[in-house]
């Protein structure tokens, strides 16, 4: 019996979402075209959050030691930066090889540097390169790193840090703005779409409140219809979500930008399908079922 009730008000969601073709139709698309802007923000955040983690494992911190210090010393201030929580690689570069790579750079720098390093002066100072496990850190750590004897000056790219991580946040909360104002919007939409089918219906349904019908009963099949919406119009818009990013990022490759910045690469639509997915899915049917939820409620009152 149970299962046979169960079937009955699945059933009737679906006639009706069938049945009124017009409103649903307009439903969704309207639907669609909320996601669609939800999921190109969305897009754009995972992929802000994934150039993030490159730079992070990319983006160095130079901390030139003192010429004085012994090697002793030296070691102890490696083991002194190691010993720091948001240390993730230590490199340490020479004199000499600082030397060597800056040579390298061109036969006239070689020249120049030659010329003045013949007498076997070297103006450069032996340093250790670090890289952090949380950008957000940097200025933290990098006033822990002098405060340590025998270092001479620490180099950072905390202003292009700060600019990313600005970015990056400012993309996050608009992204969770957006998905709140088209939620809204939505649910609105739904309810709206859902109770001209409840008002046309409005007497049957009086009549099944009449016979003893229970709220839940008269309810679920409206309901239905608003998740089968949202679950189609989900579907939809990640097909067109897919072919849109792709032929977008295909474009920048084909551009001559196979890498955005230094070996820093976007994200393909595959990496996010399956999370954008679940995230559309589970909107969808909230949407669908609180905008039904919503437009019932007056006609229930009997």
């Amino acid at each position: 019996m149970k299962y046979s009730i169960l079937g009955y008000l699945v059933g009737e969601g679906f006639r009706n979402f069938f049945k009124n073709k017009k409103s649903t139709i307009a439903s969704v698309i309207i639907m669609c075209a909320t996601m669609f802007i939800f999921g190109i923000f969305f897009l754009i955040g995972e992929n802000v959050n994934y150039i993030m983690k490159q730079v992070q494992s990319k983006q160095a911190m130079q901390i030139f030691i003192n010429p004085e210090a012994t090697k002793e010393q030296e070691a102890e201030l490696e083991q002194k930066i190691k010993n720091i929580q948001y240390v993730n690689t230590i490199e340490y570069t020479s004199k000499e090889q600082a030397l060597n790579d800056v040579k390298s750079w061109s036969s006239s720098v070689e020249m120049i540097l030659g010329d003045l390093t013949s007498d076997g002066y070297n103006p450069f100072k032996a340093s250790y390169v670090i890289t952090l496990t949380d950008l957000t850190k940097a200025e933290e750590v990098q006033k822990q790193i002098e405060t340590f004897d025998n270092v001479a000056s620490v180099q950072t790219g905390n202003k292009t840090i700060n600019k990313l991580i600005q970015v990056a946040n400012g993309i996050r909360t608009a992204t969770g703005v957006i998905l709140v104002l088209l939620v809204l919007i939505s649910i609105f939409i739904i309810a709206n779409t859902i109770k001209l089918t409840v008002h046309a219906r409005r007497k049957e349904i009086s009549i099944m409140k009449y016979v003893g019908a229970t709220n839940g009963f008269i309810r679920w099949p409206f309901m239905v219809e608003g998740i089968i919406i949202g679950i189609v119009s989900a579907i939809i818009t990640v097909v067109i979500l897919g072919f849109t990013y792709n032929f977008v990022v295909e474009n920048i490759m084909n551009g001559g930008m196979p890498e955005i910045v230094g070996g820093i690469n976007l994200l393909t639509f595959s990496d996010m399908l399956s999370m954008l997915f679940v995230v559309y899915i589970i909107i969808g049917i909230g949407i669908g079922a609180t905008g039904s939820a919503i437009s019932m409620k007056k006609y229930l009152q009997v």
